[in-house]
């Protein structure tokens, strides 16, 4: 299978999320993590797909003196959008209840580029998942908040969570770019990588 085409590579993992590296498991691929710090800022006038695919190559920049012949290197990024506006990562607790409450009885969509870099080249693709919510009361955010970690999750929430569990009513899409990797895009375009180089 995938692991097998990609055994003479070295898989670099670029992200710090938990459920990623999961993902990454369960998908029987060997894999490294790496992190390089990088600042998140796109041009303003970037929207959806643009954002995410302008920021999961921003971050892929730092390891371009790096990487061998024979590195996959792997980044990614997740914003969701609404009402035509991105949202991202909540800076505290009351910036996160002021997000999850704007996504109450809406639709909103999940949006995840991917970059491969690979012997000198770029693979960028990306998904979209439509997710509905119910009315949320505040006591229903407020106890989500207090009882889990939204901080690091951009709309401040997980699906896989709690609030996933009693507030999203309808899901048109990839649930795993969801919760933080569509894993059926990385695998495809891994697989077409396998057999290009």
């Amino acid at each position: 299978m995938l692991n097998e085409k990609l055994k003479d590579f070295n898989i670099i993992l670029a992200s710090a999320s938990p459920r990623r590296h999961s993902f990454l498991k369960d998908m029987h691929l060997d894999f490294e993590i790496r992190l390089k710090p990088v600042e998140e800022v796109f041009p303003k006038h970037l929207k959806r797909e643009e954002i995410t695919d302008f920021l999961a190559k921003l971050k892929a920049q730092p390891f371009a003196e790096e990487l061998r012949d024979n590195d996959i290197l792997i980044t990614s990024d997740t914003i969701v959008w609404l009402e035509d506006e991105a949202i991202g990562k909540p800076k505290d607790e009351a910036d996160a209840f002021e997000m999850i409450k704007s996504l109450s009885n809406k639709t909103h969509e999940v949006v995840t580029s991917i970059c491969i870099t690979c012997n000198g080249k770029q693979w960028v693709v990306n998904t979209i998942t439509k997710v509905t919510f119910k009315q949320l009361a505040d006591e229903e955010i407020w106890y989500y908040i207090n009882h889990f970690n939204p901080l690091d999750k951009a709309g401040a929430y997980g699906i896989q969570e709690w609030i996933g569990a009693i507030a999203i009513t309808n899901i048109d899409g990839s649930y795993n770019n969801v919760v933080g990797l569509p894993t059926h895009l990385l695998y495809k375009t891994l697989n077409s990588i396998a057999d290009d180089i």
